[in-house]
């Protein structure tokens, strides 16, 4: 590891490329009850999910073993890394400052969302110079805040001068059925079109918007972002391949999109092999989850973390 990690150290300062990972943490608390949340009441030591401190610091350093394994095999440590399923600023600082990642100088954009499960997005950067970050939020029919993740929208300039903007998404999910939460993920992508038109018309031109959008790129919704912004998953779908295992079938619902002048950008799906488990009511394997129901199982999430790569 030790080896690796040096290797990984004189990567970090290699510019040819621009690359990019995200990845759902799937329930990343800290283990402190100290919200009003019913998802931080269960993940504290006291409670349904006996959440504690050693158990988070656990995941802590297996997300950041998972990050350096993802960089050894791409051959450079990620620009820039999108997170879903994040409770709060603590968790990102212990990410970076208390695991492997400290000598990586990542630095943080994260905001409080108005999610009902006190979730949020965020990102972690290091050597690119924030020009602007704000969280966009998505408004009801009535024009009232939706209780979901916003969109995290930042901008940069690059190490080659460029102005790049990443827009990081958590679209709301199919609780309570695909039908009945379908038009509240439409206004999702509505509101990503809007952001990256809005972009594009304040001359940024290279955009990636990435996340967890809770439905797969067959769905004819996505083509709404179109001509400003195309959909890198759309290829692995037709393959069948996928980020998350749902009744045993691989599901694609993690993506990339990314603006025209970067339409040539590479994106792969990163099975982690010691963050798989063997898939037991079906073939294959599948991520390996924190917890599955109340039992610990000491995994990271049940998605497959995205990554992509810009030659600059």
């Amino acid at each position: 590891m030790k080896t690796l990690f040096i290797a990984l150290i004189l990567l970090a300062g290699q510019s040819d490329t621009l690359n990019v990972m995200f990845w759902n943490l799937e329930n990343f608390f800290d283990y402190r009850n100290d919200s009003t949340s019913v998802s931080d009441a269960d993940f504290s030591p006291r409670g349904s999910r006996h959440w504690t401190k050693k158990r988070f610091y656990a995941k802590c350093n297996a997300v950041a073993k998972g990050i350096l394994w993802a960089s050894a095999r791409e051959g450079a440590v990620p620009d820039v890394i999108g997170l879903a399923e994040i409770e709060n600023a603590f968790v990102l600082r212990r990410l970076i400052q208390a695991t492997v990642l400290r000598k990586l100088d990542y630095r943080i954009i994260h905001f409080d969302s108005p999610d009902r499960r006190g979730i949020d997005v965020a990102l972690l950067y290091r050597g690119l110079k924030p020009l602007d970050a704000h969280p966009a939020h998505l408004y009801n029919a009535d024009s009232t805040i939706m209780a979901t993740r916003d969109i995290l929208v930042a901008t940069f300039i690059g190490q080659n001068g460029d102005t790049v903007a990443f827009l990081v998404n958590h679209h709301p999910s199919k609780f309570g059925g695909a039908a009945a939460s379908e038009a509240r993920r439409n206004i999702a992508v509505e509101r990503l079109r809007q952001l990256a038109d809005s972009l594009q018309t304040l001359g940024v031109q290279k955009i990636i918007a990435m996340g967890d959008f809770n439905d797969t790129p067959g769905n004819p919704v996505y083509h709404i972002v179109e001509p400003t912004l195309w959909n890198k998953a759309e290829p692995f779908h037709k393959k069948g391949h996928g980020t998350i295992k749902f009744a045993g079938k691989w599901e694609l619902i993690d993506m990339f999109f990314v603006s025209e002048p970067i339409k040539n950008a590479e994106m792969e799906i990163l099975d982690i092999p010691f963050l798989q488990t063997q898939d037991k009511a079906a073939t294959g394997t599948k991520p390996l989850r924190t917890y599955s129901g109340p039992r610990y199982l000491g995994g990271v999430s049940d998605h497959c973390p995205i990554w992509l790569k810009i030659i600059r």
